[in-house]
């Protein structure tokens, strides 16, 4: 009779699932990325009511925030596909998607996702700065670009980083939907060690402690970056 736990596979399993931490950073650090400047320009859009625009975001955050990323996951894995096949049907073209990896697809659907949270919380940060410093701005004769780039990004982004790093560890950990789609990021790696042996829990377990150490040291870094915004402020102040 076999062993019910097996604490061996879980240590000889580790270097395995270790291998999928590239792709979840990847996955997390690119669509985090790209996410910040799609809600940039959805909060600027939202803030100063652009026409047309504001209602596609409108439309695009509410959809976003209203379905689960694994439906969004699914639906960009599968649906591109067809609607690319569709455009060669009808315009007579040649894209070949096959050659594509699977890892630009979830590029992507987590840039999506992360767009349309980082709108409100990009909104919600510029807002919080005192529209007395931007009419200053104005005073001294900078233009609207030139107050929101030196006036009010700087102190949105501190108003907003405790949110920001919050998003980020949860995408991070998001990341593990990202086998649906056959990215073997550290979920996906834990789940071919698992079937092999039938060691599921103990593979699971070595999964969620990976996990679970990334976050903190990226809590630590976001911690440590706070409290230097918070001194570089004081300092300004005093």
């Amino acid at each position: 009779m076999g062993k019910i736990f097996d604490v061996q596979f879980m240590f000889d399993s580790i270097p395995s699932i270790l291998t999928g931490i590239p792709k979840s950073l990847a996955i997390a650090l690119f669509a985090f990325t790209l996410g910040i400047f799609i809600g940039f320009i959805g909060a600027i859009s939202k803030i100063y009511r652009i026409p047309v625009l504001e209602r596609i975001t409108t439309v695009y955050v509410s959809f976003i925030r209203g379905t689960p990323l694994l439906v969004q996951i699914l639906l960009i894995y599968y649906g591109i596909p067809i609607i690319v096949r569709i455009i060669n049907q009808k315009f007579g073209t040649q894209f070949d998607l096959s050659r594509i990896p699977a890892i630009v697809f979830m590029f992507a659907a987590f840039s999506l996702n992360a767009g349309a949270y980082l709108t409100e919380t990009i909104r919600s940060a510029i807002q919080a700065v005192d529209k007395g410093q931007t009419e200053a701005a104005y005073s001294v004769g900078m233009t609207p670009v030139q107050a929101m780039v030196r006036i009010v990004i700087p102190q949105a982004l501190k108003v907003g980083l405790p949110n920001f790093a919050n998003f980020f560890i949860g995408m991070l950990k998001d990341t593990s939907l990202a086998f649906v789609a056959s990215v073997t990021e550290i979920m996906g790696q834990a789940k071919i060690i698992a079937g092999r042996a039938s060691r599921f829990f103990e593979a699971y377990i070595v999964a969620a402690v990976i996990y679970w150490i990334i976050c903190i040291l990226f809590e630590q870094m976001m911690r440590k970056l706070e409290a230097r915004l918070r001194k570089s402020e004081k300092g300004v102040s005093s």
